[in-house]
């Protein structure tokens, strides 16, 4: 699905949704206090969206009008979602009290930074979540458009693929970064996690390119040294990119499957020097004050999950492998630096 809000002009709010099946009609639905109002289908044919190949007919553009919700400009919160997905396509609320950027938090972690993107949720206009997973062409309207102001959004993107429509959108960038031995160690944990649905042949297209990945840890001990040595040696292609130095990949290449040779790390250094707001996971304080500062926010800083103790203990195991060394060079100067600027700042 793709989707794009154009203008909310009170009496009037315009859109586009296009629906994975292309020979639908998209619909919306309005939602108000939490109580569903209104259901209003596309009625406005866009050819582009038959060039492109997305949709067969083009009757994607929607307009929720008073006529379909009276007293629409005068409601001051309401929810479009569509019908098919749920997906969340546009949030009016009360301007008194917003943030008013563009926030864009880049996910370097595996799983999805839940407490920042709780914590920020209410102070933002409008949140999209997992941007990663959006089409281009819909992350880069995001992101050069006028019109979403007050707008979060998080996810994993390979950074400098986009770095520039930040520049232009006038972003607020931040991101977080880990121990990289924790990193590797999560991201072990989540193939571990995913082994099941990978092996199903009813179900391992959920995890694309990964479900080889995910499938190739059932057969290895990740408590015992000697399995784990076997299990680097052995890695098929797609681990071998979800683990090698990953925040210099996300951070110096234009593809998740580029070759990370030497040179990246300087340039992974550089472009981390244009992240708007950069911090460490072991100083997760600090960086929630930062954001919440930079953005005006004010709110009790939150507390940072744990770590589970099997992560952190197989964190620990990889740190004792001399040969896995290679694999975080590059990381572990992007984290060793934040670090020590963190904690000199912070104590500062």
């Amino acid at each position: 699905m793709r989707f794009l809000l154009e203008a909310d002009e009170g009496k009037m709010i315009r859109g586009w949704v296009v629906p994975d099946d292309p020979t639908a009609i998209s619909r919306v639905y309005v939602t108000v206090e939490g109580r569903r109002v209104a259901e209003v289908s596309a009625i406005h044919k866009d050819p582009t969206f038959i060039e492109y190949g997305w949709h067969s007919t083009g009757q994607c553009h929607f307009e929720v009008r008073e006529d379909h919700i009276p007293g629409l400009a005068k409601i001051e919160r309401l929810e479009i979602y569509d019908v098919d997905t749920n997906v969340l396509i546009h949030r009016r609320l009360p301007k008194k009290g917003l943030a008013k950027p563009k926030a864009v938090l880049i996910n370097a972690h595996i799983r999805p930074e839940t407490v920042i993107q709780t914590a920020l949720f209410p102070h933002f206009k409008q949140s999209y979540f997992g941007i990663g997973r959006f089409p281009e062409e819909i992350l880069l309207a995001m992101f050069d458009t006028d019109i979403l102001l007050s707008c979060f959004m998080a996810g994993s993107i390979i950074l400098p693929r986009y770095e520039g429509h930040f520049v232009q959108g006038n972003a607020l960038t931040m991101m977080l970064l880990h121990d990289p031995y924790v990193e590797m160690a999560s991201r072990l944990a989540w193939l571990r996690e995913r082994a099941d649905i990978a092996i199903d042949p009813n179900q391992s297209w959920r995890l694309g390119h990964l479900a080889e990945a995910a499938a190739f840890t059932v057969d290895y001990d990740y408590t015992d040294v000697k399995s784990l040595k076997r299990l680097f040696r052995m890695l098929p292609e797609p681990a071998y990119h979800l683990l090698f130095n990953p925040y210099t990949r996300q951070l110096s290449t234009t593809q998740p499957d580029d070759r990370i040779i030497p040179a990246n790390s300087i340039i992974a250094v550089e472009v981390l020097s244009r992240v708007g707001i950069v911090g460490h996971r072991d100083y997760f304080e600090a960086f929630m004050a930062t954001v919440f500062d930079r953005l005006k926010i004010k709110a009790p800083v939150p507390l940072p999950l744990p770590i589970p103790n099997a992560t952190l203990e197989l964190a620990e195991r990889l740190r004792g492998l001399r040969f896995l060394r290679d694999w975080v060079e590059f990381d572990m100067v992007l984290s060793d630096a934040v670090n020590a600027s963190v904690s000199q700042n912070w104590r500062d």
